[in-house]
């Protein structure tokens, strides 16, 4: 039986005119923890963009190498970029086998990129993904909503949140932010 690589927490956000994304260091193969200070967050274009992702190592690093040429086609413009790669990624024979997911930040808009195609844009700026993601979104949305924290904190303090509850995330955690 193959051993399934559960890797990473992400969590995006924009608040207070703020964007930040974190992921946690963790990657797991199977019941064992392979590394604990794994960085899966990167900021592309010029620092204007900030992307994390989860899944697959490899296949992510490929999917993030598209991403960054679909930027730099469409001058920066994330919506564009996101949809076009989605688009490759659901129609291309080689792309559509890659397991990952990319969560995508910029200053005014948070986007989840799927392998099936999709193209999520919350409505309320905050995104998560991977194996603690639904933790940290949960947590993310109260502190925005009862909170006076910065967009970094928030991040800060649902990822650790997530590592309390998720076995597939610690608390070696990594943010990037960027402001308008």
């Amino acid at each position: 039986m193959k051993e399934k690589v559960k890797s990473t927490t992400i969590l995006g956000l924009i608040h207070k005119g703020v964007a930040a994304i974190g992921g946690d260091g963790q990657v797991t193969l199977g019941n064992t923890v392979m590394k604990h200070n794994s960085v899966k967050i990167r900021k592309l274009y010029n620092d204007q963009v900030l992307v994390g992702f989860a899944g697959s190592a490899a296949d992510a690093f490929t999917l993030l190498g598209r991403f960054e040429e679909k930027l730099e086609q469409y001058s920066g413009n994330v919506s564009r970029a996101v949809v076009e790669l989605a688009k490759d990624w659901r129609t291309d024979k080689y792309l559509r086998r890659l397991e990952a997911m990319l969560a995508v930040v910029s200053v005014d808009k948070t986007f989840v990129v799927s392998g099936n195609g999709d193209v999520i844009e919350p409505d309320d700026n905050i995104i998560a993904i991977g194996s603690g993601g639904m933790y940290a979104l949960a947590a993310a949305k109260m502190l925005v909503k009862y909170s006076n924290l910065s967009a970094e904190e928030i991040v800060k303090e649902a990822l650790t949140t997530a590592s309390e509850i998720c076995i597939y995330t610690n608390n070696k955690i990594n943010i990037e932010k960027i402001e308008k």
